[in-house]
């Protein structure tokens, strides 16, 4: 596999991961389930080519967390790394976990129909009431 020019981990260390390609997309989820699984009341993920994308240490433990899809995450410190849904060819990735963070900037919003009335991101991004770009 190539290098990993894409690098980041768990907040204990256990959980190191990485992609050889740059994310092919970026945005901000207000789902009930994203907002659930990171205790947040927003998710900002980059979606990387599956086949790009590996676990450098450590194996992650897995969520289903619908039919579907799944979560993983560090079962020592509980960061919630990565999203993969069956049908996709991209696994979204939690950009708080990246080394670099400000490297990837969200495009959009997601499924703001489940926005918490008290939050709200100021930023002139698109936003969507579904899963957006993706129904197309």
């Amino acid at each position: 596999m190539a290098e990993l020019s894409v690098e980041g981990g768990c907040l204990c260390g256990r959980l190191r991961f990485g992609s050889a390609e740059a994310p092919v997309d970026a945005g901000y989820c207000h789902c009930r389930i994203c907002q659930r699984s990171a205790g947040a009341p927003v998710l900002a993920w980059a979606a990387f080519p599956k086949g790009a994308f590996r676990y450098a240490q450590g194996e992650p433990e897995i969520y289903r967390s619908s039919e579907g899809a799944q979560r993983e995450f560090c079962a020592r410190c509980g960061t919630q790394i990565a999203f993969r849904d069956d049908g996709s060819p991209h696994v979204d990735v939690n950009i708080a976990s990246l080394d670099a963070p400000e490297s990837v900037a969200p495009r959009w919003h997601i499924w703001t129909g489940s926005r918490i009335p008290w939050f709200d991101c100021a930023d002139d991004l698109p936003r969507y009431e579904d899963e957006g770009p993706a129904s197309a």
